[in-house]
């Protein structure tokens, strides 16, 4: 893995390719640093594809869509990249209206008809169920995640798509990965590529070396519609949110220690952990010098 591998001025740098935006770019700001933050994020993404081999044998995929600052990204680096025939996949933006209350119906297909992208609006009242079984005080996030999740699948099916393509990025990595380290008593994260229990999808996360930080400065300046993600008045986790900050600290006192932590993900070794399945323990020997 090189998050930060150059992926040629032929693809991204040139002056040809630099007039050849995506109509979605026409209002975008002018400035280095823009281009820097949007070149930076299509690298990672393309590096994304290179490393987990994305693109094998996919033709068509579901966009996950729900109005917030990564998701927007997604879509949007993913349109740049097939406007310059980098991405030779066809795309279908997806949102899940859940039932929330006060959710804005009409941002999101507004938005997608005037970017000219194909879409599919489905609505399923998934938090009357979330609100029925979780108990008062608790969370919705994860229940309201798992509805939202095979209901995706489903239309994802249901459109002819490959895969489902998601915008979860670095921190949603690194934080999942803490939580299972501490709370979960197992190192295990969200994967980059995942083939789904029955076999036929798969689920993609092509912003898996992306940094928030970085999505978040391409939303503002990108001026997309944002949802926020507490119609439901439910908050992420107390233990993701301890996470969060854990890693806000550790990188504010020992800045590039994210990027480095997400490396550690891409190079076990596992005869160096403790897991007996994992590597075959009993067949150590000691050689006979003589």
């Amino acid at each position: 893995m090189n998050i930060a591998a150059d992926v040629g001025d032929t693809d991204l740098g040139s002056e040809e390719s630099e007039t050849a935006l995506h109509p979605l770019f026409a209002d975008v700001p002018r400035s280095v640093s823009f281009n820097k933050l949007r070149k930076r994020l299509l690298r990672q993404v393309r590096q994304a594809f290179d490393d987990f081999d994305m693109l094998k044998g996919q033709k068509r995929w579901l966009v996950g869509l729900s109005g917030g600052k990564d998701s927007y990204g997604l879509l949007a680096i993913l349109l740049d990249l097939q406007w310059r025939g980098l991405l030779p996949v066809e795309l279908v933006a997806c949102n899940l209206d859940q039932g929330q209350p006060n959710f804005p119906k009409h941002i999101l297909p507004e938005y997608l008809t005037k970017i000219g992208v194909k879409h599919r609006i489905e609505y399923r009242d998934t938090y009357s169920i979330v609100k029925e079984k979780v108990p008062e005080g608790a969370t919705y996030c994860s229940l309201c995640s798992r509805l939202r999740r095979g209901n995706l699948y489903r239309i994802a099916r249901e459109e002819g798509c490959d895969a489902l393509v998601l915008g979860h990025h670095r921190e949603d990595i690194l934080e999942t990965f803490f939580m299972n380290f501490f709370h979960g008593g197992r190192l295990a994260s969200m994967p980059a590529k995942l083939l789904n229990d029955e076999g036929d999808l798969m689920l993609l996360r092509p912003l898996a070396y992306a940094a928030e930080d970085d999505l978040a400065k391409f939303a503002v300046a990108m001026q997309f519609p944002i949802i926020p993600c507490d119609l439901c008045g439910s908050q992420d986790g107390l233990q993701r949110n301890a996470m969060k900050d854990m890693l806000a600290d550790i990188e504010r006192r020992m800045p590039g220690r994210k990027d480095t932590m997400l490396r550690a993900l891409a190079h076990v070794n596992p005869s160096h952990l403790l897991d007996p399945k994992l590597f075959d323990f009993s067949s150590l020997a000691v050689t006979d010098p003589s």
